[in-house]
This record gives structure tokens, sequence and C-alpha cells, in this order.
């Protein structure tokens, strides 16, 4: 008989949907889109009820022509930081507000007065944010108090796919460290938060761990997605800890960069990582007894699609094309771009400068440069920005021998060359590079259904194609692009805030 792992990914712009096999093997995917509300400058909201749609519409295409008592276990990843206010029902009460929203930023700035900064990035492992799940719930409290008093659960996007699954309101210590009402010491629910915030304990959902089972498919949610009724259906977690999972970033010493749009670093660990400079922050990983320090800038791989955009906007090559002369373009110039620094802040910088007013620069420029100076600069500024996390990660005991590399970026081995040199590790890069937030909460399922012992089944599903090791000659050079990257970095923030 065939086994089968569902997996749902809901993101920002819509669901994808994956179907593995027992051995890892995607046998089929697709993506229902859902739209998003943007208004009032920082105002982002979602319909819970298109995530829905998107599940039922995604699940019932995938099982044609499957035998749905095959499907071991469904899982989520979700998007995070996030507050949908249901009531005792399971309504929605108003859309979700969603990761991207930042309303409550005065209500936040209110609130530094009530707790000092170190002690919040303790508690959470995260700074005081407007970005975060608390923050919202407390706009809601303050501004829509009709919607408060009903609210009796607050829940993240997969969190409430659980609930119209198996009835039950629950979610995981993940997307629980997301709102910025957990522990991130002990995984628990924290009242010093809730109290912070002025929310009521009651508001939040049941904490399971990740492969805990939310409950199974009730009859109702099996007539809608073609589910078979009482098919297990296990927690998961948040889009980050679940592309750890599928990078093979489940065990001390392996790290995760993902080099998309936005780009991120994060390792496992067994304790919380306490940075005095607050340069990164902590999730809860999906893992038990792990959590997952992280650092995450702004424009990664968008940095070079802006630049690869800008500088050949009238070529009207293919993009393959446009790439494979990117690569060999960058090739040409040396190590250091023969000085010319680039910082990547396009769109303002969270890890590691933490400055929503720092702009992109570069620096040195000069007759002597050419086009493929400037596409190397950007790559290495990308990089060095990474080795300003990473510095960070290893001046609190971490040690990173090795990152699994994923995103569109990873493609490029020009970029991958660079990231190893300039960071000092060892770049590996698996043979599937946009599904590993898929094969993570597929895992989950496949442990939390008893198809797999444990998280390590992933080393028989992550297949390494390269392996680049540092070039250790280059250390000194790289050494001293890091010392100008930062110096340049600081002489330019004061000069942010007027412009």
């Amino acid at each position: 008989m065939a086994v089968y792992l569902l997996a749902h990914d809901l993101g920002t712009s819509g669901n994808k949907a994956s179907l593995f096999d027992e051995n890892g093997a995607l046998v089929k995917s697709m993506t229902c889109s859902y739209p998003l509300d943007v208004k009032n400058g920082t105002w982002a909201e979602q319909n819970a009820d298109d995530w829905w749609k998107a599940v039922c519409d995604s699940t019932r295409a995938l099982l044609e022509g499957v035998n749905p008592g095959d499907i071991a276990g469904v899982s989520f990843s979700g998007q995070m930081m996030g507050a949908l206010c249901v009531d005792r029902d399971g309504n929605p009460l108003r859309p979700s507000i969603i990761w991207a929203d930042m309303r409550a930023a005065d209500l936040v700035d209110g609130l530094r007065k009530n707790i000092g900064a170190m002690e919040y990035y303790k508690l959470t492992g995260h700074r005081l944010s407007a970005s975060y799940s608390g923050a919202k719930l407390a706009w809601v409290r303050e501004n829509e108090p009709d919607v408060y008093r009903k609210t009796d659960k607050v829940l993240n996007a997969k969190d409430y796919i659980l609930y119209k699954l198996t009835g039950n309101m629950v979610t995981e210590p993940s997307d629980g460290s997301s709102t910025c009402l957990l522990d991130i010491s002990t995984l628990q629910w924290s009242e010093t938060l809730a109290d912070l915030y002025g929310i009521s304990m009651d508001k939040l959902p049941e904490l399971r761990r990740s492969i805990d089972p939310a409950g199974t498919v009730t009859r109702e949610a099996a007539s809608l997605t073609g589910l078979l009724e009482g098919t297990p259906v296990i927690c998961g977690g948040g889009d980050g800890p679940c592309a750890a999972v599928g990078s093979g970033a489940v065990r001390e010493g392996i790290a995760n960069c993902c080099l998309g749009t936005s780009s991120w670093i994060s390792f496992a660990s067994k304790e919380p990582l306490i940075d005095e400079n607050m340069t990164t922050f902590t999730f809860a990983h999906m893992v038990p007894g792990y959590v997952l320090p992280t650092g995450t800038m702004q424009q990664g791989g968008g940095a070079l699609s802006w630049a690869v955009k800008t500088l050949f906007k009238d070529f009207s090559m293919d993009k393959s094309a446009v790439y494979d002369l990117v690569n060999r373009e960058v090739n040409a110039s040396p190590v250091g771009a023969k000085g010319l620094i680039f910082h990547p802040y396009l769109i303002g910088e969270r890890s590691p400068r933490w400055n929503d007013k720092a702009k992109g620069s570069f620096i040195g420029l000069t007759l002597e440069h050419d086009r493929g100076d400037m596409l190397r600069a950007v790559m290495e500024g990308v990089a060095l920005n990474f080795t300003v996390i990473l510095d960070a990660f290893r001046e609190n005991g971490a040690q990173i021998g090795a990152v699994n590399l994923l995103g569109g970026g990873a493609r490029n081995p020009a970029w991958r060359k660079i990231l190893a040199d300039a960071m000092g590790v060892t770049i590996r890069t698996p043979t599937v590079l946009e599904e590993a937030t898929s094969m993570g909460a597929a895992i989950t399922a496949g442990v939390g259904a008893g198809v797999f012992r444990d998280f390590s089944v992933i080393d028989r599903f992550l297949i390494i194609r390269e392996e680049l090791q540092p070039d250790v000659t280059l250390r000194a050079e790289y050494d001293e692009c890091s010392r100008r990257f930062d110096e340049t970095y600081k002489v330019l923030e004061p000069l942010f805030n007027n412009y």
C-alpha cells in the first residue's frame, strides 16, 4: 500500500499544497492564490476563509487519482506573527492582521517604558516590535473593543486551518514564539508578557508540540477536502522553522540559509541565544528540545534582482542568458570588487542593523569599476551582511561549520563561492532548492503520524549536490572587506535620518 504525506504551506500570496511519499519524493504539488489587502500605509490583512478555500481546493486537486486512505497524515507550515480573532465557534470576527502589518507601532512605543529592552529580549527572544501578534491583539483591544470582547482565541494562519479540519483550537511553540507572548526559555505562555500587552491569557490557544496531533479530520472537513474522515492532522509549525527542518537544520552544528528575495540564516540550538547587542532573535524550533536563533535581512536575493534589472534593463536576452552573463562578469572581477563596497539596505534592514531608515549604497565607486565589479559588490555585500549575523552567533558560543543553502539565489555558482569564502563556512547545496518548507511540514506529518521515528529522517531525504569549502587563502582579504563594510555603514548611519 502506498503511504503519502500531505503538506500545506500557507504563505502570504497563496497556499502551496504538496504530496510526498514515505521516501521523501515529491509526488505532485500546486498553489492556490489568495488576495492581500494593504491599506492605510502600514496595514496588511487577509480573509481567513480565503486560506480555507485554498486548502480545500488544493487538497481535492492533489487527491485526484490518489486513494485518500493512503494519506498517513496532514501537516502545515504557515506565515507567522499574525492575529486572527475568532469567536467560541471558530468564526473570524475580522480579517487577520498578518505579519507585514505595523499598525501597532505607536502602541509598542508606549510599552517601552514598562519593560527594559533586554528584559523583553530575554523573555521572548525578540526585540519589542509591532510585527508580532501580541502587539496586534493589543491594538484590537484598544481600537476594536467589541471584537476583542467577543474573541475566544487568537490564531495564526495554520492554526485556523487546524481548527477547520479538526474542530480544535491549538497551536505549537514555533508559532507561539512569533506572538511574543511565549517565554522562549520555558516554551509556555507568559503571564508577564500577557499583562504587558493587557491581554487575557484565556484568549491564547492550547499549546501542543509541533509533532502532536491537533486532532483528526472531521466529517464536515472530509466532505470539503476529499480527505478521509479520521485522517491524522499534525500541528506543524511556522514557515521559518519548517524551512529549517526541510533544509536539515535539525541538530546542533548545522545552519540553514535561505537566499530568497528576503533572506535569513538560522541554526538549531538547545538554548536561546542571548545576544547583548540584540543582533539576532530566536524562535522555538519544531524539533522538540530545540530553539532556532535567526537573523533575517530584508533584501538578499532581492538586492541582486534589483541590480540585474537595473544594469541589464535594455537587454533582450532571456533570464537564464542574462544570469549566465552575470556569473561571467562577477568571476572576472577580483575579490573585493576593486575596493567597491555595497550595503544591501534597499528597504531598510532588520538583522543585523535593526534600522528601518538604513539605505542601500555603493561606496568607493570610481572610473575603474565596471558592471561586473558592481554585481560582485552586491553579492559580496549580502555575504558580508550574513557574516555580521554569523559573527553574532559565534560570539555567543555557536559552532557553525556548515550552512545548507536554499532559495533562488542558491542557483548562482558565483554567489555560492562568494558566500563560502566570505562567511568562512562550508556551503552545502541540496538538489531541491524551493521545497524545503513543504518538506519540513511533510516530515513533521510523518513523525507525528508514526511513519518516521524522528526528524533525523531528513538525512535520507536531503540530497546534497555540491559541498563547497571556503578558500582559506582569501581569509585576510575578506576580513578586510568585512572591516570596511562595517566601518562605512557606521559612518553613513547618522545620515540616514535625513533621507
